[in-house]
């Protein structure tokens, strides 16, 4: 039994790396990314619920592949190409980018029970978006040992980004 308790101390250690080097600003650009999304797709007039959360899942997804790709075939590879073990580790450093998608993809998608039309819907999940932005914002501070003053700081800004999307949106009048 001696024999395992170093591994799994060292399986450990390593997940509590990766805990501590967590990089949640990914979920601010994701859920900013998902905002605009919304606000795009809303200057289209009505649509079916089921093609937006797709268009919100799949735009998160590609930007992941994208910020995955340009993270790997950068700087990485001018130093030696990649392995395995860096292609996963990229691929969840990346992956808040494709997560932020999802709560506003739930929103869409759980509207109809809410009795939202289609402007409801859109104004629903913008909300989840710029609140997502704004929580991953405050967990990437506090992630990164921030002050207190520091973590209120870089709520405040993100959500004075997200106010800027929904002045776009009323702005678009939709």
């Amino acid at each position: 039994m001696p024999d395992t308790e170093p591994a799994t101390a060292d399986r450990g250690a390593r997940a509590a790396g990766r805990r501590a080097h967590a990089d949640y600003t990914g979920g601010v650009y994701g859920s900013m990314l998902a905002a605009s999304v919304i606000v795009g797709a809303g200057t289209l007039g009505s649509f079916p619920r089921l093609e937006m959360v797709l268009l919100l899942l799949l735009t998160g997804g590609v930007f992941w592949m994208a910020h995955v790709h340009a993270q790997l075939f950068g700087a990485r590879l001018a130093q030696r190409g990649p392995d395995r073990h860096v292609v996963l580790r990229v691929c969840r450093e990346e992956w808040p980018i494709a997560k932020a998608a999802g709560p506003p993809a739930l929103a869409v998608a759980v509207s109809p029970v809410l009795g939202l039309g289609v402007q409801g819907t859109q104004w629903f999940a913008l909300s989840v978006a710029v609140a997502g932005q704004v929580g991953w914002s405050a967990a990437a501070a506090h992630r990164a040992g921030a002050t207190r003053r520091l973590m209120l700081s870089s709520v405040a800004v993100n959500l004075v980004l997200g106010l800027v999307i929904v002045s776009c949106k009323l702005w678009l009048k939709h």
